[in-house]
């Protein structure tokens, strides 16, 4: 499967990086790419800069389309053109998987309205107001509803991810590659140790 990674400047780094460590790591079933408005090199605050694609190749859908957040979404809300573009590309994605505040560009669309969907417990007011019509599920570590996978805030894209494997591959599979990047997997996407922090 192909996952299409969008990108914008000021992007939380792991919540790039937490979930494509995962795909990455199981090349003979996934193919990890990074993709951008307009192509080319993105950075964020940390310092990390990538190489991006545009969207061409992608405009009809991905297989997988995550969509990270971090502070480069409080200016990329009001990015009309990217935010059609995202419209666009996760109405014919198999999947959408959102990290931390990359759900409210997702809530933006409209695509969310009428579904349970969660984000960062420490943005979640901010969120909630880019998707009114959404279900918001506070408590949740991470939540799915039909193609649509969201989940809270920065390491909380690695326990999604995590899930996503166990629904396409089993839990076996899933706890063994927990396991094998030494990660203590959070199991119940009900609940998020965060919510009351």
């Amino acid at each position: 499967m192909k996952v299409a990674v969008l990108l914008f400047d000021n992007f939380e780094t792991l919540d790039v990086f937490g979930p494509v460590e995962i795909f990455g790591r199981l090349t003979e079933e996934y193919q990890v790419s990074f993709h951008s408005l307009s192509g080319g090199l993105i950075e964020n605050a940390h310092g990390v800069s990538i190489m991006t694609k545009d969207f061409t190749g992608i405009e009809n859908g991905a297989d997988i389309f995550l969509i990270p957040g971090g502070y480069g979404t409080r200016v990329e809300i009001n990015n009309i053109v990217l935010i059609d573009k995202i419209r666009e590309i996760s109405a014919l994605s198999k999947y959408v998987l959102t990290v931390c505040t990359g759900t409210a560009l997702l809530a933006k669309t409209g695509l969310l309205d009428n579904r349970k969907a969660t984000s960062n417990k420490r943005a979640f007011d901010w969120v909630t107001t880019q998707g009114l019509n959404v279900n918001w599920v506070r408590r949740a570590r991470w939540v799915v509803d039909d193609k649509y996978y969201t989940s809270s805030g920065v390491s909380a894209g690695m326990d999604m991810t995590l899930g996503f494997l166990q629904d396409m591959h089993g839990i076996d599979f899933a706890r063994e590659v927990a396991h094998t990047i030494e990660f203590t997997w959070q199991e119940n996407k009900d609940e998020d140790d965060f919510c009351d922090h």
